[in-house]
C-alpha cells in the first residue's frame, strides 16, 4: 500500500485546506477496492463517523450544530473550575512526599480528563473506565480486534449516557447537543450524536494531556528556557505556543485522500490516494521557521504551527486546550518551584505512530 507523507509546512497547508484533499474514507481507492485488510492497525482512525471524517456540507452541518453547544463562552466559564482541579491535583501530588512522582498520573492525565468528563456531563465513577478504553483506542500497541471491540463499548457507554441526559437534561455540552438536535429538526442523528461525543472526548483529553507533558518536559530540559516564563520574560501562553510547534500532541495523522489528481509540492498524486498528515515534522520545518527550527524557543517570533490543523478541520477546542495548558504550567511551577526529572528512572515515551505521549514522567517537587 503507498501512503503520501507530507511533512512540509507549506505543503500540508496547501493539502490542509485544498478543495481536492477530502477527508471521507469513500474517496480511498485501495478501500473500495478491498485492498486494506481489517486487522490493518490504523482502522479505528478511519471508520468513525463523526465531523472528524466528513466533508463538505455535512462537515459543516455538523460542526455548525457543535459549535452551537461547544461555545465560547462556555469555555470562559470552565476557566475557574480548570484552576479548581488544578489546585487539587497539586495538593494531591504534594502529599506523595519527597518521593518521585509521576506527572502524568498526578497531572497532565487527570486534570482534562476531569474537565472534558465534566464538561460532557460523565459522572464521575464512569471516568476512569472511560480514560482506559480511549487510551486504549490512541495506543498503538493494541491489537486492532481489540480497538475494534473497545470502539463499540465506546459507542454504547456513550449512547447510554445521551440517553440519560435526555431523560434528565443537565448544564452540560451533551445536554446542550441534544437541544441543538431538538430545536434543529433531528439535524443531528443519534449514530452523529454519539460519534460527536467519541470525537470530544478522545480529543478534549489526549491531546491535552500530551501538550501538559511534553510542554514540563520541555522546560526541565531546557532551564534557561524556564528561567524565561518564570520571570515572566515570556507568558505561558507562549509556552504553550512553542510546544505545540516543537513538540506537538499528534505527530502523524491518518488520513486524508485526493478526490482528484494533485501535485503537491512538486510530487504528481493520483486520485485516490492516502495522505499521512506530518504534523510533528511540519513545526520544525526550517522553510518555515529558520535554521533553528529544531531548538525549543520560547522568544521565536514566528509562533504560527499546524498542531490544532488548518482548514475547515481546525480543531474546535484550541481555546480549551490552551486554557488548560496555561493553567496548568502556572501553577505547577509556581507551586513547585524547585521541579526537576527525577534522576532515577527516566521519562518513558509510548510507541505510537499518532500521539505524541510520554508513558511516564517522573519528576521531584522539591
Amino acid at each position: 500500500m503507498t501512503v503520501y507523507v507530507l511533512t512540509g509546512h507549506e505543503v500540508l497547508t496547501e493539502a490542509l485546506s485544498h478543495p481536492g484533499v477530502r477527508k471521507e474514507l469513500r474517496y480511498w481507492r485501495a478501500w473500495n477496492e478491498g485492498e486494506i485488510p481489517q486487522d490493518w492497525p490504523l482502522l479505528t482512525w478511519v471508520t468513525p463517523d463523526n465531523m472528524l471524517t466528513a466533508d463538505g456540507e455535512r462537515h459543516r452541518r455538523l460542526r455548525r450544530l457543535v459549535s452551537q453547544a461547544f461555545t465560547p463562552r462556555r469555555v470562559e466559564v470552565l476557566r475557574p473550575r480548570i484552576r479548581e482541579i488544578t489546585a487539587e491535583l497539586l495538593t494531591d501530588m504534594e502529599a506523595a512526599g519527597p518521593a518521585p512522582v509521576d506527572l502524568r498520573a498526578g497531572l497532565s492525565l487527570p486534570l482534562p480528563m476531569t474537565v472534558i468528563s465534566e464538561l460532557l456531563g460523565v459522572a464521575e465513577h464512569d471516568r476512569d473506565h472511560m480514560h482506559r478504553m480511549v487510551h486504549t483506542i490512541f495506543d498503538a500497541t493494541t491489537p486492532p480486534e481489540k480497538a475494534v471491540g473497545v470502539h463499540t463499548e465506546l459507542q454504547s457507554t456513550l449512547g447510554a449516557l445521551a440517553e440519560h441526559k435526555a431523560r434528565e437534561p443537565d448544564d452540560d455540552l451533551t445536554s446542550a447537543l441534544l437541544q441543538v438536535r431538538a430545536e434543529g429538526d433531528g439535524e443531528l442523528t443519534q449514530s452523529e450524536l454519539v460519534w460527536t461525543l467519541i470525537l470530544m472526548i478522545g480529543a478534549g483529553y489526549e491531546t491535552t494531556m500530551n501538550l501538559i507533558g511534553n510542554a514540563v518536559h520541555a522546560l526541565l530540559t531546557h532551564p534557561d528556557q524556564l528561567e524565561l516564563a518564570r520571570s515572566g520574560r515570556v507568558s505561558w501562553s507562549d509556552v504553550v505556543e512553542e510546544t505545540l510547534r516543537w513538540d506537538p500532541s499528534i505527530q502523524f495523522m491518518p488520513l486524508r485522500y485526493t478526490a482528484e489528481d494533485l501535485t503537491l509540492a512538486g510530487v504528481p498524486v493520483p486520485a485516490g490516494e492516502p495522505l499521512l498528515m506530518g504534523y510533528g515534522a511540519a513545526g520544525r520545518d526550517p522553510a518555515r521557521h529558520g535554521a533553528d527550527a529544531h531548538l525549543f524557543d520560547l522568544t521565536r517570533e514566528q509562533k504560527g504551527h499546524l498542531a490544532f490543523s488548518h482548514g475547515p478541520h481546525f480543531c474546535l477546542g484550541a481555546g480549551l486546550a490552551r486554557s488548560e495548558g496555561e493553567t496548568a504550567l502556572s501553577m505547577l511551577f509556581d507551586r513547585f518551584p524547585g521541579l526537576r526529572l527525577d534522576e532515577g528512572a527516566g521519562p518513558e515515551r509510548e510507541p505510537s505512530l499518532v500521539a505524541n505521549v510520554w508513558e511516564t514522567l517522573p519528576v521531584r517537587l522539591w
